[in-house]
C-alpha cells in the first residue's frame, strides 16, 4: 500500500496561512511599512520551502534526487505565490480597502521630507502609485516569491537526505 504524502498544495496552504497571519499582524500593529519586518516574510517563505523539500524527501524515504526535491519545492513555491497574489488582490480591494490610502499618505510624507520633488510631482507620483498599486503588488509578489522560493528549493534540495544508491542506474545490475 502506497503511503499518502503531503502534496505541494497542502504544504503551500500551511505556509500561506503563516504568511497571511504574519501580514495581518503587521497590518494591525501598523508595522506594514517596516522594511525589516517585511523582509522577514521572505525568511518565512524560504524556511517553509526548505521544510517542504526536506519533508518530501523524508516521505519518499530518501529515494529522491536533487532535481526531484527542487521540483517539489518549486511547485510549493508556485502555489504559494499564486495564492498570495490572489490574497493581496482580495485584501486590498475588500478586507483592507484603506491600505492604499495609508500607503499613499506615508509615501507623500516621505516625498515631502526628502524635498526632491515639487508639490505637483508629488501629486502625480501619488496618482500613479494609486493607479498601479495592485498590479505592481501582485507582480512583485510573483517575482520575489519565485526568486525566494527558488533559493529555498535549492537549499532544501541540497540538505534533504537522499539515498543515492537507489537512484543511481549504474549501481543497478539489470542496467544495460
Amino acid at each position: 500500500m502506497e503511503k499518502k504524502r503531503a502534496t505541494p498544495v497542502i504544504k503551500g496552504l500551511i505556509i500561506c496561512f503563516i504568511l497571511i497571519l504574519y501580514g495581518f499582524v503587521l497590518y494591525i500593529t501598523e508595522q506594514y511599512q517596516n522594511t525589516l519586518l517585511n523582509l522577514l516574510q521572505y525568511v518565512i517563505l524560504i524556511g517553509g520551502v526548505i521544510w517542504s523539500c526536506v519533508y518530501y524527501a523524508k516521505q519518499m524515504d530518501g529515494n529522491v534526487t536533487f532535481g526531484n526535491v527542487f521540483a517539489e519545492g518549486f511547485k510549493t513555491t508556485a502555489f504559494i505565490a499564486a495564492l498570495m497574489a490572489v490574497y493581496t488582490l482580495v485584501s486590498v480591494k475588500f478586507i483592507f480597502p484603506e491600505m492604499i490610502d495609508k500607503i499613499a499618505e506615508a509615501t507623500r510624507k516621505q516625498m515631502e521630507k526628502d524635498g526632491k520633488a515639487t508639490d505637483e510631482q508629488i501629486k502625480q507620483g501619488i496618482e500613479i502609485m494609486r493607479k498601479f498599486f495592485i498590479p505592481f503588488a501582485m507582480g512583485g509578489i510573483l517575482l520575489f516569491f519565485a526568486i525566494a522560493g527558488a533559493i529555498g528549493s535549492a537549499i532544501g534540495a541540497a540538505i534533504a537526505k537522499k539515498n543515492p544508491s537507489v537512484n543511481n542506474p549504474f549501481d543497478n545490475p539489470n542496467f544495460s
